[in-house]
């Protein structure tokens, strides 16, 4: 779906606690930049619920717009609660069209 995306002209980026050699693991096959070694510090300032039991950065989800504004965002304490790519990409076409109104 990267293609459809990006014919929106928005950018995928993801970053993940890990170091940057198991980053690079999981990073590989996918065609966006995934950053590694985000800290408890950078997780504040985004807000995000950082799972002290097991000291990781639990799902933080953001889209933002060129201007930098939070458009929408969603957090989890698990797998459930994610955005989903296909309603993801339907709320920023339905966007898109708003915008061409």
């Amino acid at each position: 779906m990267i293609d459809q995306f990006k014919g929106l002209g928005t950018e995928i980026i993801a970053a993940s606690v890990d170091d940057e050699g198991k980053t690079s693991e999981v990073a590989e096959p996918l065609s966006f930049p995934v950053g590694y070694g985000v800290t408890r510090p950078q997780a504040d300032l985004m807000g995000s619920w950082w799972d002290e039991s097991r000291d990781f950065i639990q799902p933080s989800e953001f889209i933002i717009s060129k201007s930098g504004k939070v458009m929408t965002s969603a957090y989890s304490s698990s797998p459930v609660g994610r955005m989903d790519p296909q309603e993801t990409l339907s709320l920023l076409q339905f966007l898109a069209s708003r915008k061409q109104q």
